[in-house]
């Protein structure tokens, strides 16, 4: 009879045992989906307060078509490319050396030219260190501009800290470089010259194809940093005489962590790698090649060639209707650069009695920058702007306004709009405190 009852007993006990594990479950699951719905209404918050995007310089939003031309790359085709021993790599392979046919096309280049990398910084660190380390028993000069991409910059003093001599070529206040002063620049030792096609903070676009003849002519390699022309305006590389390019995906519309380099074959370039393993991409780059993100670069690649032109007449259309815009409405605005030698969706503005900073923070509704995403920690006035003449006022004063493929009218529109309601607003702000501040000043010396 006890044993009964105790049986009993512990089996109530564990059913209660059961029912309050169960209640506990319950609540959790409660909690965990309230928690996952609350996520996903402060989401849905975000993306109806989001701004709009006018940073095309900084990145560009992927292509849809480039994100169904990566997929299957990531779910069904997943062999590694440098697997020569089953179908899984064949595949791989295939898609590979077709995106590398992409990008060539793009820029008028052979195949075989061209390097996967992680993006426009690594191409451009392998250019300049790789060239100027292959030929330092023979050449130890190399020459770029002050107005280069920071990783040009930063690599150029790298080398200057192993031995190599760097001339900085100035600009002038256009923005251009004087190809008489680069021709006298060059000496029998140059290894090296590293300029870019278009400047990622004020557009300006280089004589690239007559830097390129001069420096075949002087037999000194010649590499540009086309991260903001690839796609945007017509390239070709035996055209220009160039002998290394870098290019990045996301700067078109494609995948962010992969880009290109050019190395010409004939002549051919030769450069030493900064990293060392499996001999992969002509042993020019050894480590496995991403297939989702080089067919992502290479779709980009593609869809660029198809609708460069009308692309460049569109944004050439929208820069136009901003510029003339907010000129016609605020007196003392300067375009940054040469008004002509310029890709058009780069617009660079300085506001004359404006803090750059304070206007980014009113038009907190329009994604813009104040010059290049990767120094924009820093509160110096840019050294682009610095290198063409404007003076510190102006140059802190700048505004970055980048338009791309998927901008709308609309975009533009709302704006200039807001740019002229804001910068109106700061100008008589100022007045107002330094009308204050002269007020207090005079009250101050009539009591003393």
């Amino acid at each position: 009879m006890m044993n009964r009852t105790l049986s009993r007993k512990l089996l109530v006990s564990m059913c209660g045992i059961c029912s309050r594990r169960l209640s506990f479950a319950q609540s959790a699951v409660n909690t965990v989906q309230k928690q996952k719905e609350l996520i996903k209404s402060r989401e849905l918050e975000k993306d109806e307060l989001r701004p709009l995007y006018m940073d095309f310089q900084a990145t560009t939003p992927m292509d849809p078509r480039v994100l169904d031309a990566m997929l299957p790359f990531q779910v069904n085709y997943y062999g590694n490319p440098h697997s020569r021993t089953h179908a899984y790599g064949w595949e791989s392979e295939t898609a590979m050396e077709k995106a590398r046919k992409q990008v060539a096309d793009l820029i008028g280049a052979d195949p075989r030219e061209i390097v996967f990398t992680s993006g426009a910084t690594e191409s451009n660190n392998m250019s300049i260190k790789g060239v100027a380390r292959f030929y330092k028993a023979k050449k130890n000069h190399i020459i770029t501009t002050q107005t280069e991409h920071k990783c040009v910059l930063d690599s150029c003093r790298i080398l200057e800290a192993e031995g190599f001599e760097v001339t900085y070529l100035p600009v002038k206040n256009n923005g251009l470089i004087d190809l008489k002063q680069l021709q006298e620049t060059i000496r029998p030792y140059t290894s090296l010259v590293s300029i870019m096609t278009v400047n990622n903070e004020i557009g300006v676009k280089q004589p690239i194809k007559e830097i390129g003849h001069l420096c075949r002519s002087r037999n000194v390699f010649f590499h540009t940093d086309a991260a903001q022309a690839v796609g945007k305006i017509p390239i070709n590389v035996n055209d220009w005489k160039v002998d290394l390019m870098s290019i990045s995906g996301h700067k078109i519309y494609g995948p962010k962590g992969v880009g290109a380099l050019y190395v010409r074959r004939r002549p051919r370039v030769r450069i030493e790698p900064l990293q060392n393993g499996g001999g992969q991409e002509r042993g020019l780059r050894s480590g496995t090649v991403p297939t989702p993100l080089a067919v992502g670069l290479g779709a980009a690649c593609d869809i660029a060639q198809q609708e460069l032109e009308y692309d460049h007449k569109r944004v050439t259309s929208l820069a136009n209707r901003l510029v003339q815009k907010i000129m016609s409405e605020i007196p003392d605005v300067v375009m940054n650069g040469d008004p002509d030698q310029r890709y058009p969706g780069c617009v660079n503005l300085s506001f004359a009695y404006v803090e750059g900073e304070s206007l980014l923070m009113a038009l907190k509704d329009v994604a813009l920058s104040s010059g290049s995403a990767c120094t924009s920690a820093s509160l110096e006035p840019s050294y682009v702007l610095r290198a063409i003449g404007a003076d510190e006022d102006l140059a802190h004063s700048s505004i970055r306004f980048g338009i791309g493929r998927f901008t709308t009218e609309e975009e533009v529109d709302y704006t200039v709009e807001k740019c002229i309601q804001q910068v109106k607003r700061l100008r008589e702000m100022r007045t107002r405190q330094r009308r204050r501040s002269k007020g207090f000043r005079l009250r101050k010396e009539w009591k003393e």
